[in-house]
Order: C-alpha cells, then structure tokens, then sequence
C-alpha cells in the first residue's frame, strides 16, 4: 500500500514541477436575431471581413457587415440549430478552400465539401476564396487559342487562353450546352475545368456530371454545385471558391477554363443576401456594388506571364437574358467587364440553328491575334458573308423577283447555316474547321444541296483524317502557306459532288438494286 502511495505521490510531484499555466483567449459574440440564412451577432469587436465563424452548434458562417454594435453573418449551412442566444467565435481566418489535384473528378459544394457520395477528397491546401487579380505587370496578352471544337466560335468569335467571354442568352437557348461541349473538347490538350453550377437542380449537375464522364472528360473536371435548394449565401460565394480552386492550378503554370454557369443567378443570390443583412437597393433592387461584385470575380481570370510563373485562367461566364433584352443591368454591367459575348438567339434556336449564334452582337476582342494561322486565313470573310446573308435574307422574304447576284448569294448564305450547324458533344478538330470553311467560302459546295451539306462534311473530315492527316498536323501547328492552301485546293477538287444529287443518288440506288 506505502509502494502506491509514494508512487502516486511522486506522480503528482512531477506534474506540479512541470506545470505551466497558459492563457487561450477566445473572442466570442452571442446571436441576437437569426432567420433566412443570416444571423446577427453582438461582442465580435475584432472581427474581419468575410472571416470565418463558427456557431456552438458547428455551423459556420461568413462576416459581412461590420456595424458599430454587431456583426451580420450569412450561416453557410442549415439554421436550423442556431437560436438567438446561441454562442458564436471566431476562428481567426478569412473564408477557404480546399485546393489541390484531388479535387479532379468530384463534385463539391461550396465549400469544398465532397458531395458524390466518392469519400474524404486528399487536399494538398486551403486558399482564401476571394484574392486580389493578377496586375498589369503579371499579365501578358492572349496568344495561345483555346479551342472549343465548335465551328461558328473557332472561326467567328474566336477564344484565347487568359481571355473572358461571356456567354448570353433567354433561356433554353443552349448556353450550357456550348459550355459542356468546350469542355469535353479539353480532351488531351492539358487544359484543366471548373464548372461551376449556381441555382440549378441537382438533377441537372447529375445529368451533367455523367455527361462528362460518358466522354472522358470527367478526369481533368471540378464541379462546384450550389444547388437551388442551397442557402443564397451558398450560391454567392460558389463562383469564389471555384475561382481560388483555379488560381492554385494557375500558380503551377498550368492553363484552366472555368465556366461561371450563370451569373444572373449569382447576381440573384447576392441581392437576397444583401437585402437580408438591410443593405440599401439600388437599381431593380440590386446592391450598389453589384458591379463590382462580378469585376471582382471575373478580373482574376488572366494570361500570367512566364517569369510570373505562367499559367492561365479562361473564363466563360454565362448570363441569362428576359425577351433577348442585352441592355438589361446585369447583362450589361458583365458585357463591360468581359473580352466580349456570344449572343444566342431563341428565334434562330427555334428554326434549327444550332448552336444559335446571331454573329451581328457576337464578339470576340482578343481571341483574333490567338486564332491559328490558317483558321485566320480562310474565316476573315465568314463573319461578314453571314451576316450579309441575315440582313439579305430578311428583305428577301418580302420580294419575290430577286437578281442573279442576290440568288447567289442567299445561296452561299443556306451552305454556310449548314456548316456552322452543329450536333452537341461532336466536336471538330481545328484543321477540319479550316478545311470545312475554306471549301464553302471558295465555292467547292455550290453543287452540293443544302440538304446534302452535312453528308459533304462527314465524309470530307473522315477523307481529311483518314488520308490527309499530315495536312491537318501543320494547320494545327500554326502553319499555312501559299503551298498548304494549294494541297488543300486539290483535295478539295478532287471530291465528287456529283454524287450528293438527290436524282444521281436515286439512280445509283435503282442501279445497284436491279445488279
């Protein structure tokens, strides 16, 4: 019993003699009034701007206004558990990100929580959702293309990495769709995704997410989702942390496309915050710096300049328009803060152009000097013949004795519709975009009926990849010369048109069925 005794004794004298008395200071506050996904809180005098919290139930919200006697908080999770009197404390830090390869593949929240269902995502970090764009002296200008596999952009509003270009439109005018499309074209060029989803049902990023991973694009692709069923304060800072996730890839010189898919519901979500915490509105109910709310977002996508540690971000925001209205606030603010728009038109959509590009407000200010050589070359008169064909073709409706000159061409216009026309998840290598536009421009489809167009095209990219493959390489290099236009003119000669004549075709049937 004495052994014990002077063990236990011995014990607690050597805890005495090691004892050391340390202070932890915890700043708290108490919650004074909570509902809709804000809370505000008193006592929180040190706190920061968009520091993180974190409530005694576990919830964490985000500091927004910083008044004089208490804080406004938007709860990033579900307020359910959190009561007036509740305790809340900070952590001492400015809302983060998991960052990092892991990411590749999943589906997170806004947080960066994993949400399908794969389990615990390896982490090589955190970053500040919001952090300050590259400046002047970082950047370098757009050169290198990144190509989305769609005809009408690569050759009409081409899209450079580094380059922001929005996308605009009514809805169910395709816009996500051209997203989607540009990013399985991503396929084996070393151009990572982000596709960030705000405001859409989870049935439709499930839809999406399998899309990918049907067309092997699911690999290189972060899905950021903030569901409609999300808190608003969720789908604000949505596009944030898919832009920090970009950034971190950026840093290691890597070149990212991240599609903000839509802003107008981002823009939504920022008003319903901002009316909550008793900001005061603007126009249409809108903050006064819903502006910046998106410039802020959209200048950190950039071209950074190798001594700076290369690397790109390319944006493409997508924006709901109402009736086609552009010069709407929203549109307009994202317009001035954009590399230019592709506008998608729902009277085109409706008559079967798809994608529906009106080229007339459709616009690409960088792009050009990042286009390839020979994509240059032969798409400078596309632009202005297809529109020439639009403005043609509705005076043309109204007059029934039309000259030679009109007929031909309205003629040329039909076959350039029908090129630009285009199937979802088909995308078309650039060397085939370039002999497809040449072989219009230059008349090798003049015989061939506009019924018949998409035939010519399959069959001449099957005989472009299956027999002319080195032509195709030097294109996509960059190269094109008096020489290289000369081979394409033989291949293209040497294409039977006749053969696409509905009545030469019927012949050839009855002929081989009576043989």
């Amino acid at each position: 019993m004495s052994r014990q005794t002077d063990e236990i004794s011995s014990i607690l004298k050597n805890e005495i003699r090691n004892y050391k008395s340390s202070i932890e200071m915890e700043e708290t506050g108490t919650v004074i009034e909570v509902g809709d996904g804000i809370a505000r809180a008193y006592g929180l005098r040190s706190c920061m701007a968009n520091e993180l919290l974190i409530f005694d139930s576990g919830h964490y919200g985000m500091a927004l206004n910083l008044e004089e006697d208490s804080v406004s908080i938007a709860v990033l999770s579900n307020d359910n558990d959190i009561r007036e009197g509740s305790i809340i404390k900070r952590t001492g830090r400015v809302l983060s990100v998991p960052v990092g390869s892991g990411l590749l593949g999943r589906v997170v929240n806004a947080l960066g929580e994993p949400v399908d269902g794969k389990g615990p995502i390896a982490r090589e970090g955190e970053r500040p959702i919001e952090a300050q764009a590259p400046g002047i002296i970082e950047r370098k200008s757009v050169s290198v293309p990144l190509h989305t596999g769609i005809v009408a952009i690569d050759s009409m509003i081409p899209i450079g990495r580094g380059q922001r270009e929005l996308i605009i439109g009514d809805r169910q005018t395709g816009k996500s769709e051209l997203a989607i499309d540009t990013i399985i074209n991503q396929r084996d060029t070393g151009v990572l995704c982000i596709y960030v989803a705000i405001g859409q049902k989870n049935s439709t990023v499930a839809q999406l997410t399998q899309m990918l991973a049907d067309n092997g694009a699911l690999s290189y692709t972060i899905i950021v989702s903030a569901s409609a069923s999300e808190s608003a304060p969720l789908q604000y800072i949505a596009p944030y942390s898919g832009c920090a996730m970009a950034e971190f890839f950026r840093e290691q010189g890597k070149d990212v496309l991240i599609i903000y898919d839509d802003l107008s519901k981002h823009a939504v979500s920022y008003r319903a915050l901002s009316l909550l915490i008793r900001r005061p509105p603007g126009r249409e109910a809108y903050p006064g710096d819903v502006f910046y709310l998106h410039s802020r977002l959209l200048e950190r996508a950039a071209c950074v300049a190798p001594e700076y540690g290369g690397g790109s971000i390319t944006a493409l925001p997508l924006i709901e328009t109402q009736a086609g209205d552009v010069s709407a606030y929203i549109p307009t603010n994202v317009i001035s803060i954009t590399d230019g728009q592709i506008f998608l038109e729902t009277e085109l959509f409706h008559a079967g152009v798809i994608p529906a590009i009106n080229p007339g407000i459709s616009v690409s200010r960088v792009g050009g000097s990042a286009q390839l050589k020979g994509m240059k070359a032969v798409s400078g008169e596309l632009k202005l013949l297809y529109s020439q064909y639009r403005e043609l073709q509705a005076f043309a409706q109204f007059g029934s004795d039309l000259d030679a000159d009109t007929k031909s061409r309205l003629a040329l216009g039909d076959r350039i519709v029908e090129v630009l026309k285009q199937k979802r998840n088909a995308p078309v290598r650039p060397g085939c975009q370039v002999a497809v536009i040449y072989a219009v421009i230059h008349g090798y489809m003049n015989d061939v009926p506009v019924s018949r167009i998409q035939q010519y095209m399959s069959d001449l990219y099957s005989l472009m990849e299956g027999e002319h493959e080195d032509w195709l390489e030097k294109i996509e290099a960059g190269e094109y010369s008096a020489d290289i236009e000369n081979e394409l003119k033989q291949i293209l000669a040497g294409i039977r048109t006749e053969r696409y004549d509905p009545a030469r075709v019927k012949v050839d049937q009855e002929a081989q069925h009576a043989g």
